[in-house]
C-alpha cells in the first residue's frame, strides 16, 4: 500500500510494476498518508496467515494489523534506509545509479544528492523530476518565484516567507537554496528546513507521537506542522516557538 506521492513512492511503484508485484495506491499526497485510507484492503487481507501487508510512509491512524509490516524513514522510524531502499532489499531488486540518487534526495535533499556525488546536471533532473511527482505544475512554479519576490523575509540567518496561497513549498526551497535555515507557512500548516532539526523533533515529541507533526532528511533536513492540525492563531505561535528554539 502506497503513501504520499513523491519521486521515491513513483519509483517504488515503478519497482513494482516490473516485478508484477500487486499493489494499492490511492493516489494520496505526502500530507494525508494515513493507513485508514486502505480499510477496504485492511479488512480485505488483515490478520491473514495468506499475506504480508506492506504499508508505506503511511500515518498509523488506525490499529494496523498483525501481518502488517511498516516501510519508512521519517519521524520516529529514523535512522533507516530509505523506504526505496528497503523496498529493493525486500524484493532483491539491485538498486541502480537512478534509484540510488533519488533515495538520497528523499533522505537528506539536495545535500544527499551531493554526498552521492550527483552532477549539477543530475541534482537539477532529480529536483524537478520529485517536483513534478508531487504534482507542482507549471503555474505553481511561477507562484513560488512570485512569492519569493514578494514576501521574502529575512530575520538573522533565517530566510522567512509567508504563503498564502501556494499549495507546494517544494518550488520555493529548491529556488533559494542553498540557505542555513528556511521557514514558510500558510494560515494551515508550515515547515522548517536547515541546523535544529532534532531540538525541534525532541521538543514537540509529543505532537510528532500524535501526528499532527513530521520530520525527516537528517540533522539539517526539515520539520513539519502537518495542515490543518492547528488553527491560524497557533500556527503563528508555533512559528514564533520555532525561530525562538532554531535561533538558540
Amino acid at each position: 500500500m502506497l503513501g504520499g506521492h513523491d519521486l521515491e513512492m513513483d519509483t517504488i511503484r515503478a519497482v513494482l510494476e516490473k516485478r508484477k508485484i500487486p499493489y494499492a495506491d490511492a493516489g494520496l499526497k505526502w500530507s494525508d498518508a494515513r493507513l485508514s485510507h486502505y480499510a477496504d484492503e485492511l479488512e480485505r487481507y488483515g490478520d491473514s496467515s495468506l499475506w504480508t501487508i506492506y504499508g508505506i510512509e503511511l500515518a498509523e491512524d488506525v490499529t494496523a494489523p498483525g501481518n502488517y509490516v511498516r516501510i519508512d524513514h521519517h519521524n520516529m522510524n529514523r535512522p533507516v534506509p530509505s523506504s526505496l531502499e528497503q523496498v529493493a532489499e525486500i524484493l532483491n531488486e539491485p538498486m541502480s545509479r537512478y534509484m540510488c540518487l533519488v533515495a538520497a534526495n528523499d533522505a537528506a535533499y539536495i545535500p544527499g544528492l551531493q554526498a552521492e556525488g550527483a552532477t549539477a546536471g543530475e541534482i537539477e533532473s532529480v529536483r524537478r523530476a520529485d517536483r513534478q511527482a508531487q504534482g507542482v505544475s507549471y503555474a505553481d512554479e511561477r507562484l513560488a518565484e512570485k512569492v519569493i519576490a514578494e514576501n521574502l523575509q529575512k530575520e538573522g540567518t533565517m530566510l522567512i516567507i509567508y504563503a498564502a496561497k501556494i499549495l507546494h513549498f517544494s518550488p520555493i526551497c529548491d529556488r533559494l537554496y542553498p540557505y542555513d535555515r528556511l521557514l514558510i507557512y500558510t494560515d494551515s500548516e508550515a515547515v522548517y528546513y536547515g541546523a535544529g532539526i532534532p531540538l525541534l523533533a525532541e521538543y514537540y515529541r509529543p505532537f510528532v507521537r500524535a501526528g499532527r507533526m513530521y520530520y525527516g532528511g537528517g540533522e539539517n533536513g526539515y520539520f513539519g506542522i502537518a495542515a490543518g492540525a492547528f488553527t491560524k492563531n497557533e500556527i503563528k505561535e508555533l512559528v514564533g516557538q520555532i525561530k525562538d528554539i532554531t535561533s538558540s
